[in-house]
């Protein structure tokens, strides 16, 4: 069955996907759960085969930490699954209820979006988060993921599904597109997909979004700021730059660029350039910072540079305006801090950052579906319709307006018969 036909199918079976109760779709998560821990040293072996190939094919360093799938990490998309089952249902949850007029009641009631294709990159942990997001969200899922995982996708999509069909989901619930060739069929499947989510580099996202006429939903590049204000705490700082660096080097959230108010660099900077020394931190500076303290001198383009690396980019700024106005010309809109204990200048930058996360002394490496609350994440979207920043369940929904009447026509009300009221019924 090609992609296209598949998908068509997918088309028809979401609706009755969409119908499953809350306790059926919870059920499949739970069994999801108990079926990879159950399944855990396949899966391991699995992921050995992958790492294996990736060392035979040379794959950056970068990518082998993203498809390396360990307890731990078994461990973390075990809990995400547990939280989503926690999570109350919003599939079908009343909006609003407006009285139109005298037995005419308008209803916005939530809906699952239907059929969605999410292309990813390698990270075997990110196909349980995207299935199971989806069907939570009662939506059916064409799960594409990156190449280099291909031995672990297998079985944790095989795990995946069978445990959906035995809770009783429909049987066009979740299909995996396994050959690369299979992305181009995907993108021309616009009568029967409803939204694509790719997760990759920025060229790649450029791509699905010039071939395709899907709705796109996502972000490209993570180049994630914090800014150091003049009034701020070293003690909170340190810890803060170091945890966004190198917490998870390779995730889109990592910090890429340091922005430090001119007052605050000879406070900030002896203790910062010796935590970077001890965690092997690049630092690519402007000259004033690198004529005092070690570095390479910064290139214009590194600031429009996703490292995904042990490198950083620093720059002084005269004050906060200029840190702002440098972070909406060069970040991807994804996730910028600001270290300072003036409230004032906080909500100055929170209001004026044109990013889909906005945080005050904390590391940017809190931007996740999981840390939200959210359960888990289909990707981080740095648009700005429909879903903004970590996208949970309720980024996968929409909604639809059900009228009720009882034989009201337009013509009385345009030709003045009749008026409308407008009541709002909590």
């Amino acid at each position: 069955m090609t992609i296209k036909e598949k998908a068509a199918a997918m088309k028809l079976d979401s609706t009755l996907m969409a119908s499953k109760s809350t306790e059926t779709r919870n059920r499949a998560l739970a069994n999801i759960a108990k079926a990879l821990v159950e399944n855990q040293e396949e899966i391991f072996r699995a992921n050995e085969q992958d790492l294996a190939e990736s060392e035979k094919n040379n794959i950056p360093d970068t990518v082998v930490k993203r498809l390396k799938f360990t307890s731990q990490k078994l461990t973390d998309v075990i809990k995400g699954i547990e939280n989503l089952i926690a999570l109350p249902d919003k599939v079908y949850e009343t909006q609003f209820v407006r009285e139109l007029d005298e037995g005419l009641t308008l209803v916005r009631e939530s809906c699952p979006i239907g059929v969605i294709g999410v292309i990813f990159e390698a990270r075997p942990d990110a196909l349980v988060q995207i299935a199971s997001l989806c069907i939570k969200s009662g939506n059916c899922a064409i799960l594409k993921g990156g190449s280099e995982t291909r031995y672990t996708n297998k079985v944790l999509f095989s795990l995946i599904y069978q445990a959906c069909i035995v809770s009783g989901l429909p049987e066009n619930c979740l299909f995996q597109a396994e050959q690369r060739d299979e992305i181009s069929e995907l993108l021309s499947c616009n009568e029967s997909v409803d939204l694509l989510i790719p997760r990759g580099s920025n060229a790649f996202v450029r791509y699905i979004m010039d071939n395709t006429k899907i709705p796109v939903m996502g972000h490209a590049d993570g180049i994630c700021h914090i800014y150091v204000d003049k009034d701020f705490d070293v003690e909170k700082a340190i810890p803060v730059i170091i945890d966004a660096k190198i917490q998870y080097t390779a995730a889109c959230n990592a910090v890429e660029t340091l922005l430090i108010h001119k007052d605050a660099v000879d406070r900030l900077m002896p203790d910062l350039t010796e935590a970077f020394r001890a965690n092997r931190i690049e630092m690519r500076a402007t000259k004033d910072i690198i004529d005092k303290y070690e570095g390479t001198l910064v290139e214009e383009e590194d600031f429009s540079t996703e490292y995904l690396d042990l490198i950083i980019s620093a720059k002084t700024v005269k004050n906060i305006d200029e840190a702002i106005l440098h972070i909406n010309k060069y970040g991807s809109h994804h996730t910028d801090c600001i270290i300072t204990e003036d409230k004032e200048a906080a909500g100055h930058f929170m209001k004026m950052v044109d990013s889909a996360g906005v945080y005050q002394n904390c590391s940017t490496r809190f931007a996740d579906g999981f840390r939200y609350g959210f359960g888990a994440e289909v990707g981080i979207s740095t648009g700005k319709i429909h879903a903004r920043g970590p996208v949970g369940i309720e980024g996968l929904l929409t909604y639809k307006y059900k009228l009720y009447g009882n034989g009201q026509t337009v013509c009385d009300y345009a030709s003045g018969k009749k008026e409308f009221h407008f009541k709002e019924i909590s």
